[in-house]
C-alpha cells in the first residue's frame, strides 16, 4: 500500500519548495501565486535503516523500499471553495489522499510576498481550514438531499443510517469543527464515513516552514501554531524548506551529515516528515528478504498475518496457511535466515498472529 499525502497551504508559504525536496519531480517554485498550475505528483522512498542493513546482509539482486506519493496543488486562497483563485478545481486533487500536509509560513522575508500582506501562520491556518470545511459541507449537504429521499420513500435502513452520519457531519461543520472531530460507533457508520472522502476527516500534519536559524528550535510563529492547534488530533513538524533544498544538493551522505550537524540537526526534515506521516496514519513496515529481493511492505498497525499477506497479493490472503516470522533483531544478530532456523528463532504463526513492525515474513498459501 502506497501512502499518499496532499500538500495544502496559501501561496508562497513554501509548498512547492518542500515538494521538490520530497520527490524527484521538480515543481516550479516562484515568487507569485498559482505557479503550480497542474497538480504535481512525486514519489519518495521511505527512509529506513533496517532496509539498508538487510540489503547489506542479503546482497539481493533487487531492492524495493516503501514509498510515499506526494500531491502538490495550487496555493489556496480565501474563497477557494467557491472558485476564487484556482483552488476550487484543485481541492478535488487531494480528496482521495490518505493525509494532508498543511504547510504554514513561519518565517519573515521581505523578498517573498505574502498573499495577505503579512506573516501570520494562525490566520493562514484558519483560512485553509475554513475553505476545506466549506467544501466538505457542500459535499455533505448534496448527499443529504439524495439520501433523505431514499430514507423516507423506500424505508431503507441503510439510507437512514447514512443520513444520520451526514447529519452529524453537518452539525459539526456548521459549528466550525472539522469532520475528524466526529466519531462513529458501528463498522457500517465508519465504512460509509470513509467513503465520503471528506477533506477535514483526513489526519493533518502541520509543517511549520521556518528560516535556517529556527530549524532546530522553532520560533515565535511556531509557538503560536502550537497554541492554535491544542486539542486538535494533529501533529506539528518544524522544517526549513530552503535548508532542505540545500541538503538535497549534497551528493554524499557524509556531506549531508556534516551540514545537518552544523545547524544542530541529527536528520533531515524530509526524513522526519515521512516518519511523522507514517505515525499519523498508524502505519508500520514488515519485510521480505532473500537473495532475489529485499522489500519493505507498509501495513496498518494491528493487522493480522493474512491481511499483511494480502498486501503482496490477494491470493496470499485467500489461501493463507501460515507465516514464518523472523524478528529483525534476530536476523541481524545471526546474519542469515539459515542461521535463524538453526538457532530455533524462526516463529511459525497462524491466522491470528498480529504482525509487528520490522518482522521479516514468509507466507505459505494454497489456492
Amino acid at each position: 500500500m502506497a501512502l499518499q499525502c496532499g500538500i495544502v497551504g496559501l501561496p508562497n508559504v513554501g509548498k512547492s519548495t518542500l515538494f521538490n525536496c520530497l520527490s524527484n519531480a521538480k515543481a516550479q517554485s516562484a515568487n507569485f501565486p498559482f505557479c503550480t498550475i497542474e497538480p504535481n505528483v512525486g514519489v519518495i522512498t521511505v527512509p529506513d535503516d533496517r532496509l539498508t542493513r538487510l540489503v547489506e546482509i542479503c546482497k539481493p539482486r533487487s531492492v524495493v523500499p516503501a514509498t510515499v506519493e506526494i500531491v502538490d496543488i495550487a496555493g489556496l486562497v480565501k474563497g477557494a471553495s467557491k472558485g476564487e483563485g484556482l483552488g476550487n478545481k484543485f481541492l478535488a486533487n487531494i480528496r482521495e489522499t490518505d493525509a494532508i500536509i498543511h504547510v504554514l509560513r513561519c518565517f519573515d522575508d521581505d523578498n517573498i510576498t505574502h498573499v495577505d500582506g503579512s506573516v501570520d501562520p494562525v490566520r493562514d491556518k484558519e483560512i485553509i481550514d475554513y475553505e476545506l470545511m466549506v467544501k466538505d459541507l457542500e459535499t455533505v449537504e448534496s448527499r443529504m438531499a439524495r439520501t433523505l429521499k431514499q430514507a423516507q420513500t423506500g424505508g431503507d435502513k441503510n439510507a437512514r443510517m447514512q443520513y444520520e452520519v451526514l447529519a452529524r457531519y453537518k452539525e459539526a461543520l456548521d459549528a466550525g469543527r472539522p469532520a475528524r472531530s466526529v466519531k462513529f460507533d458501528t463498522p457500517d457508520e465508519r465504512r460509509f464515513a470513509r467513503e465520503l472522502f471528506l477533506l477535514t476527516d483526513k489526519p493533518v500534519l502541520y509543517v511549520c516552514n521556518v528560516d535556517d536559524a529556527s530549524a532546530a528550535t522553532g520560533n515565535a510563529y511556531v509557538d503560536a501554531v502550537r497554541r492554535a492547534t491544542e486539542g486538535e488530533d494533529a501533529q506539528i513538524l518544524i522544517v526549513a524548506a530552503q535548508t532542505e533544498a540545500e541538503i538535497a544538493e549534497f551528493e554524499t551522505f557524509e556531506e549531508r551529515r556534516e551540514f545537518l550537524e552544523s545547524i544542530g540537526l541529527q536528520e533531515s526534515g524530509v526524513a522526519r516528515l515521512i516518519r511523522a506521516a507514517y505515525a499519523l496514519l498508524d502505519l508500520q513496515t514488515y519485510f521480505t528478504a532473500g537473495a532475489d529481493e529485499v522489500r519493505a511492505w507498509t501495513f496498518l498497525r494491528g493487522s493480522k498475518a493474512p491481511q499483511c499477506a494480502g498486501i503482496i497479493h490477494t491470493d496470499f490472503e485467500k489461501g493463507f496457511i501460515r507465516a514464518e516470522v523472523i524478528k529483525y533483531d534476530d536476523y541481524v544478530t545471526l546474519g542469515s535466515e539459515a542461521a535463524v532456523r538453526a538457532a530455533g528463532k524462526m516463529g511459525v504463526e497462524g491466522k491470528e498472529y498480529v504482525v509487528a513492525d520490522g518482522d521479516i515474513m514468509h507466507f505459505l498459501f494454497n489456492v
